[in-house]
């Protein structure tokens, strides 16, 4: 069944990319095989697999799954197998060369690349000068930690690695799959980073090496002569420029042929461990014979070697006193009779054995540190030194000074990089046999084989060596000669040669594996300004990505201070190490089903002891250069969150959200919110038409510039039909609503339900929406088009409907009206009014929006009036004035008006337009007819009923409503109802006999005269009345407001006055641009507490 499985992963989302544009890992569990039916019944006849051969291409046989998983592999991005299989498979898949079998062990795969790379230029150049300043406690506490942070990272690097098959892109891989995309693409970056500026490093050591211990005739800037400063910047500017050729020609080598710089690793290895048993074997030697090495003393000064030929003022010579190079370095003449230095006059000159032996005792001496500041004099403690405080100071030219002042924080950031490399492994995984026994074992054995060296190469440079040749970073007292190969045997020149040696290769190494992890990185394109150095050669050799990686290494060679530039890739190499560690940490605490490494020796307060280590060591590195690096990582993850590609690669960090997502909301089930808590979580209710589109995005648009609130929102809408028919539509409107809601950038959830009917959908997405105590607590709808005409009836009942089931489950509804007008996100409103008419107390609701609405730029310019409406009987002054005492507790600013509204008659118009009403009302419930009919009916009664207006006496009026006023007084409230609710039941009365078939047109035509006869139901008069009154006030205060909010009145409780309901608030917004209907839910939602 499997037969066109992949061999190979391609990180880049390339032909492996399908559906949503997410990559897919390349995995046996996907079949893609398109086998016909015919071919189908054959392949499954007589296995016993005819129940299940329908779901063959979703399920597979056990068989071929396992036939897969036995053949499946991965091989190293970059390699030559891999980029051929990654072009054949856009073409026809011509027959390609059988792709070898990963076969490196443990031994060559894991153990010797990492000891390649832990091994480096700091154990060579620096270390006995740490040891020297650190003393040898401070030293063994510096190795301690910085080995213990690796040994811990690489336990959680192990269970990561074993947790599955581990593709190639080692670290990068394993950290972006166990945290997403922007903490990948953050440490990513940080890793490649790190990479880089070790190359300049291992460059610079490389430069130092040949410039102050093979070659010093080579320099450019001649270092004879000059002193402090000037000798310095000497230094710095021929280390730039023979830095900047050393690198121009390895970018070149690695440029012309990666596989030359692979066949020399061994060699390089080599070197590097032949050095160090040359440093173990003079150890040995120095217990059995000592060497002969001697260092001069001026007091207890060092003395450069180069200022003198014999350590002594003046010799005897046939009876002869004689004047030494050393007296000529601090007098002004040969002659015995000279002026000197006044510390050379009050201080005798001491010769020491600068390497004493493992058994001379020297360890006590050296145990304790002796930071200096820049420019000190190297002194051996324990030496008599006299001293005068007044006396000018000495030339620096005859002393051996210290060149940078040295503490123990610098320390840990110039020793931390030689620690690092222990990814080698990891970053190999995909030549590896079984990548999830070697990685664990060769990881941590080379780890262990490391620490043990550097442990013990702290105690025995302490024991074996003076301390002022300790503290000599440049062996300017021993003749020029490296410190550490001093003590080498069988000659210095093996350390030199090998040091030499092994730091090319390291350079080599770093500029042939960053740019491969750009590349990666580039090819996920979760960062896409960097999408172009994913590009290479043919070969697939990263060509932009290695020009890009040798201009930042350019920046490190600039800064030319070895010094300078090991702090820098120590935060980026401890910032990726925390990440790893964070990674295992969260994994294990979060109890993921796929967690389940092989590698059990792992927990998560280890990950946790790391990754604390590796933050403390960033600051106790460099807290300035430690906030640099969180500042980039910070910076990038933001980019990729906000710029990157939509990535699921299963992370832990969605496991950490889920987490906490089901943790709050089982807080918020504890109980309601208080009012100070209360915010607008708004389901929206759209429509869609046939072709699955909302018909109403600037709902979308209002409920973006109400987000204020930063509370809930969820798009919902229905779709008619069955799940089992319609499920393809629902995914369609899905995504035209998300699509949508990232248009209008809406922050939320959309919810699609499948219903027989769309007021049954509409009533689930009111019920159901929300989880737990995240619930949506408002409603928005928008109100129903085109409600009077008859196609349309049942939109405005579903309408009402809503506002019903609302009002029962204590929600608040938003219906804004002329929802066309309203601004969209991108429009500006430089000046105007945002009118608040508050008839009832709702809550607060009504205060709440405009608030809201106002934090958006579109209604920032806007301000906010209340108005108010005061009956008879109330003062409005006081009103007024308690008014605004009560916003000013509110904190809202506004102005405040109180509209007095005195009674009045009810007008003729508001008469007969509440006949009209109940008389369109009476007619469609009546009158079955069909559609075209039923529209030419209404047509003509309206016509008829305007000619009756314009014919109505006024006088008459008036008399004949007192009349009805007092005829309904004698009736009970009840009885008071629509006046067609008492005829309902027939349109001819009860007695009469029913009209025969052929006569039905004529007694509908009799039914319909007998309307014109009604009279108004006087509750729905007084409504109507009520309705153009506070029309006319709003119209006459409010026409200009960008936006009017009022309280929408309740629906009624009988059904049968829905018609007349609508008409009330169509009245009630009769001539107003944009009005926000507004109904509270019942609570308070805003308070005047703190």
């Amino acid at each position: 069944m499997l037969n066109n499985m992949t061999d190979c992963e391609e990180a880049e989302g390339g032909p492996n990319s399908q559906g949503d544009g997410n990559p897919k890992e390349s995995s046996p569990f996907i079949n893609s095989s398109a086998a016909s039916d015919a071919e189908k019944s054959q392949q499954y006849d007589g296995k016993n697999m005819a129940l299940f051969e329908e779901e063959m291409d979703t399920s597979p046989m056990v068989s071929s799954l396992l036939s897969s998983l036995a053949n499946y592999s991965n091989l190293p991005t970059g390699s030559k197998e891999h980029e051929e299989a990654e072009n054949n498979e856009e073409g026809a898949r011509p027959s390609k060369k059988p792709v070898k079998v990963p076969q490196l062990g443990t031994l060559m795969g894991v153990y010797l690349p990492c000891i390649q790379n832990i091994f480096g230029v700091i154990l060579f150049l620096r270390m006995t000068w740490m040891v020297g300043i650190g003393g040898v406690l401070g030293s063994f506490i510096i190795v301690f930690m910085c080995c213990s942070t690796t040994m811990l990272t690489a336990i959680s690097m192990s269970a990561i690695a074993t947790n599955g098959v581990v593709p190639a892109g080692g670290s990068y891989y394993m950290i972006s799959r166990s945290l997403g995309p922007e903490f990948g693409g953050a440490v990513g970056i940080c890793f490649y980073l790190g990479t880089t500026f070790a190359g300049a490093m291992y460059i610079l050591g490389c430069i130092e090496i040949l410039l102050i211990y093979i070659v010093p005739q080579a320099a450019i800037f001649k270092i004879e002569g000059l002193e402090g400063a000037e000798a310095e910047a000497a230094l710095l500017n021929n280390m730039r420029v023979y830095g900047t050729i050393v690198l121009s020609f390895m970018a070149l080598v690695v440029f012309v042929g990666v596989k030359y710089v692979n066949k020399l690793a061994l060699v390089f290895l080599a070197c590097v461990i032949l050095s160090i048993l040359a440093v173990y074997a003079g150890v040995i030697k120095t217990a059995l014979d000592p060497p002969v090495f001697p260092v001069c003393l001026l007091g207890n000064r060092t003395i450069l070697s180069k200022g003198y030929d014999i350590c002594a003022k003046v010799i005897e010579i046939d009876n002869d006193t004689v004047t030494t190079k050393l007296w000529r370095t601090f007098c002004d003449s040969d002659s015995i009779n000279a002026t000197c230095d006044d510390y050379f006059n009050t201080n005798n000159v001491t010769e020491i054995q600068g390497i004493p032996g493992v058994t001379s005792g020297i360890l006590a001496e050296n145990l304790f540190g002796n930071y200096l500041e820049k420019g000190m004099f190297l002194e051996k403690r324990g030496l008599p030194s006299d001293a005068d405080p007044d006396s000018p100071p000495a030339g620096s030219n005859r002393y051996v000074l210290a060149d940078i002042t040295s503490f123990f924080t610098l320390l840990v950031g110039i020793y931390f990089p030689s620690v690092t490399g222990i990814m080698a492994g990891s970053n190999r995984s995909g030549d590896l046999r079984d990548a999830q026994k070697s990685i664990p074992i060769g990881t941590i054995a080379a780890i262990t084989t490391t620490s043990i060296v550097y442990m013990s190469s702290v105690v025995l440079f302490g024991a074996c060596i003076e301390g002022v040749v300790l503290r000599d970073k440049f062996g300017e007292g021993v003749n020029g000669n490296l410190v550490i190969g001093t003590l080498a045997w069988p000659s210095p020149w093996v350390i030199v040669f090998g040091s030499f040696f092994s730091t090319c290769g390291a350079g080599l190494q770093s500029l042939t594996g960053a740019p491969r992890l750009l590349q990666a990185i580039s090819r996920d394109g979760i960062i896409p300004f960097l999408r172009v150095f994913g590009h290479g050669k043919a070969n697939g050799e990263p060509t932009w990505a290695l020009l890009l990686t040798a201009s930042i290494c350019e920046i490190g060679i600039i800064i030319a201070s070895l010094d300078a530039v090991a702090p820098i890739l120590s935060m980026f190499f401890l910032m990726c190490y925390m990440f790893v560690n964070l990674a295992c940490a969260l994994q294990t605490l979060l109890r993921t089903p796929n967690w389940r490494p092989r590698f059990k020796f792992y927990h998560w307060a280890l990950s946790f002891l790391g990754m604390s280590l590796c933050l403390s060591l960033m600051f106790i590195c460099s807290w300035y250069y430690a906030i640099v690096a969180m500042g980039i990582a910070t910076c990038i993850y933001k980019y990729i969150e906000f710029c990157g590609a939509e990535k699921e690669w299963g992370d832990g960090i969605r496991g950490i959200s889920l987490s906490a997502a089901r943790f709050a909301l089982m807080r918020l089930e504890e109980g309601p919110p208080h009012t100070k808590n209360w915010r607008p979580q708004i389901m929206v209710l759209v429509s869609v038409d046939a072709e699955q589109n909302v018909e109403q995005p600037r709902l979308l648009s209002l409920t973006n510039q109400l987000k204020a609130g930063k509370g809930l929102t969820i798009v919902g809408t229905s779709v008619q039909g069955t799940f089992l028919d319609n499920y393809v539509e629902s995914q369609r409107a899905d995504q035209s609503l998300r699509k949508l809601m990232e248009t209008e950038k809406v922050k939320g959830f959309s919810q699609v339900v499948i219903s027989s009917n769309l007021r049954d959908g509409t009533s689930h997405l009111v019920q159901v929406g929300g989880l737990g105590g995240l619930k949506h607590n408002t409603v928005m709808v928008c109100w129903p088009k085109n409600w009077k005409q008859p196609e349309y009836h049942q939109h405005f009942r579903n309408f009402i409907e809503v506002v019903r089931e609302t009002t029962v489950a204590s929600m608040a509804l938003l219906v804004p009206k002329n929802i066309h007008s309203y601004p969209s996100n991108g429009e500006r409103f430089t000046e105007g009014h945002i009118d608040v008419w508050w008839i009832v107390h709702d809550g607060g609701m009504l205060m709440l929006l405009p608030f809201l609405l106002r934090q958006h730029k579109v209604w920032r310019k806007c301000k906010m009036r209340i108005f108010t409406v005061a009956q008879m009987d109330d003062n409005s002054i006081q009103m007024k004035k308690d008014l605004i005492i009560f916003l000013y507790h509110l904190r809202i600013d506004a102005e405040v008006e109180v509209v007095e509204m005195h009674d009045s008659d009810v007008s003729a118009y508001t008469y007969e337009k509440t006949l009209v009403m109940e008389q369109r009302s009476q007619i469609l419930k009546q009158m079955h007819l069909t559609k075209n009919e039923r529209e030419r009916e209404i047509q003509s009664i309206t016509d008829s009923s305007r000619g009756s207006i314009r014919r109505k006496n006024q006088p008459g009026l008036r008399s004949q409503q007192s009349m009805e006023e007092a005829s309904v007084a004698e009736k009970p409230e009840d009885e008071v109802q629509l006046i067609h609710s008492k005829n309902a039941a027939s349109p001819t009365s009860p007695t009469s006999p029913p009209a025969p078939a052929d006569k039905g047109q004529t007694a509908n035509a009799e039914a319909g005269k007998d309307l014109f006869n009604m009279k108004p139901n006087q509750t729905d008069l007084r409504r109507m009345h009520t309705a153009m009154r506070l029309n006319e006030v709003i119209t006459k205060k409010s026409k200009e407001a960008k936006l009017v909010l009022l309280n929408m009145p309740g629906p009624p409780k009988n059904r049968v006055g829905d018609e007349n309901y609508m008409e009330f608030l169509e009245v009630l917004t009769e001539g107003l641009n944009r009005v926000l209907l507004v109904r509270g839910g019942g609570r308070e939602v805003i308070t005047i507490y703190s």
